[in-house]
């Protein structure tokens, strides 16, 4: 049982579980690369293929711990993690990681790849998208299935075919664009067959994908029933649509406009409503986007009382200030261009500190990305930018250099807040998150000492520009392991079309435990309905 090829005993029956999640998506042999990626072979490259690798010297970082010691990797798996392992067999791939950091990929939980909206289409799909998650260290996502005229069935069939040129791990939310007996039948199927446990809800972009309160609550009601997580983008959309036409009467036609229409007021009032509707219906909540200061007060106050509300901050949100929506050039402003709108400087302080402290818990990307040619459908007018920037490839970068690298969190909530706490939330832990014997070998090799540069002429999307461009820093992915092949290493990206896998997603996780409980609690302190004596009148 000591042997390196096998696993320990506890960890057999994980292994078991995890070779039967399903595949949407199997492997297949055909090139695609795109701009800038390898295209030596129409299959996985040979220096990719090996089954078998050996992580040696590095440190080994879960949420809980870390440690200094070696990882073994075989067909897909982590094996083994302990010191000084030896005896792997022939055919071994031997990465040294001495005096570097050895973590889980990143899951980012919120993207739109291959997304059309707002009379266009984003530039990376499930292809080019992913790749460029990989070079950044991302080894898996979780993307936004919209309904086809309302239907999810529709939607998910659509997505499916999006995503048949996936180059990593993935899987699905689901938005909620309208509301009938029909829709509320397919959220069961989507829940019990097709492996979605999270139902989005916009509460802005009125006329388009906006829903109203009563919607909200028979959404959040059937969430609950269904051990499924609503999530919420919380501007308050009719408010947003009187900010727009009020820019426009001012002759404000310019991105500027954009966030001038959508305050952070606005964000705030939103989220406090979403806020005090799931405590009515007593389900949990997820915040996507969180980007003011009026938001997070909001979910701090919410967390403090006890009710279990998850806020997602994206990196744009973090490192970013609003300062460059005023720029004289138009395609540089309209770069920017994304709702929640990026805030003053302070907001983006604001959210550090609260990831810091846990009142926010992780990290996505909202990536969303458009060229130069399609920002500049709204020339004329504000309200016709495609909303969206990038983040996808550089997020993973970006949180340890202003986090880490800042001191305002340890390598350990690094791995909580890229990893560990999104494969909680969406209930895929210990398989996604975690360097532990019979995880999926979904892995990065991080130099601390190491420096990036962002820059549109060296990423790996398909958009041609960057909202970080020219940002510098430390600590820098320099190998990425995705479903046990090594894809990034020496600045190279080797991938390939139809490799990745979907991943179910399984209802009724950790947040939802002691929900029953509450509910019993509520229904006895009502004390009703009161029996009452009628007296009849002689």
């Amino acid at each position: 049982m000591d042997s390196i090829s096998k696993l320990h005993f506890f960890n057999l029956p994980l292994l078991l579980l995890l070779f039967s999640f399903p595949s949407l998506s199997e492997p297949s042999q055909f090139c695609d690369a795109g701009i800038g990626y390898d295209e030596s072979a129409c299959g996985i490259p040979t220096t990719s293929s090996s089954s078998k690798i050996l992580i040696k010297g590095g440190t080994v970082v879960n949420a809980h711990h870390q440690e200094v010691a070696d990882v073994y990797v075989e067909n897909g798996f982590i094996v083994a993690v302990k010191p000084h392992i030896h005896q792997v067999g022939d055919d071994v791939t031997v990465l040294d990681a001495t005096g570097k950091f050895v973590m889980p990929g990143g899951i980012d939980p919120h993207t739109h790849l291959a997304f059309e909206f707002m009379g266009t289409e984003t530039m990376d799909d499930f292809f080019t998208g992913q790749a460029a998650a990989l070079a950044g260290g991302t080894t898996m996502h979780i993307d936004f299935v919209i309904p086809v005229d309302g239907s999810l069935t529709a939607g998910f069939e659509a997505y499916e075919k999006k995503s048949k040129k996936a180059c990593m791990d993935f899987g699905f939310h689901m938005a909620i664009t309208k509301w009938d007996e029909v829709v509320s039948k397919e959220m069961e199927i989507m829940v019990q067959e097709k492996g979605i446990n999270s139902f989005k809800f916009f509460m802005a972009y009125k006329g388009a994908l906006m829903i109203n309160d009563d919607l909200l609550l028979e959404g959040f009601k059937k969430c609950k029933s269904l051990g499924a997580l609503a999530m919420v983008h919380a501007e308050n959309g009719d408010a947003v649509y009187e900010g727009q036409k009020r820019m426009i009467e001012l002759g404000i036609t310019g991105p500027e406009g954009h966030a001038l229409s959508r305050p952070a007021v606005l964000e705030g009032e939103a989220t406090a409503r979403a806020i005090r509707l799931a405590s009515f219906i007593n389900t949990p909540l997820y915040v996507v986007h969180v980007m003011s200061i009026d938001a997070m007060e909001e979910i701090a106050k919410a967390r403090i009382s006890g009710q279990k509300v998850i806020g997602e901050p994206v990196v744009s949100g973090l490192v970013l200030n609003d300062s460059w929506l005023w720029d004289s050039d138009f395609l540089t402003a309209a770069r920017f261009v994304m709702s929640p709108p990026i805030r003053a400087a302070g907001h983006d302080k604001a959210l550090q500190a609260a990831l810091s402290t846990g009142v926010l818990q992780l990290v996505g990307t909202d990536h969303c990305a458009f060229n130069s040619k399609q920002k500049a459908l709204g020339i004329d007018d504000f309200r016709k930018i495609p909303n969206g920037v990038n983040g996808i490839e550089e997020r993973m970068h970006l949180v340890w250099d202003t986090m880490v690298e800042s001191g305002q969190i340890s390598v350990t909530d690094y791995v909580r807040i890229t990893s560990t706490d999104c494969a909680r939330i969406f209930n895929i832990y210990p398989r996604k998150g975690a360097i532990l014997a019979g995880s999926d070998a979904d892995i990065i090799i991080l130099n601390p000492n190491s420096s990036f540069e962002i820059s549109a002429k060296s990423h790996h999307s398909r958009s041609d520009t960057n909202v970080f461009e020219g940002r510098r820093g430390k600590g820098k992915v320099e190998v990425t392991i995705a479903g046990g092949r090594i894809v990034w290493q020496n600045d190279e990206l080797k991938v390939v079309p139809g490799s990745g896998k979907y991943i179910k997603l399984p209802p009724y996780n950790y947040l939802f435990s002691g929900i029953d409980k509450a509910e019993a609690n509520y229904l006895a302190s009502l004390k009703a309905p009161v029996k009452r004596t009628i007296i009849s009148k002689a």
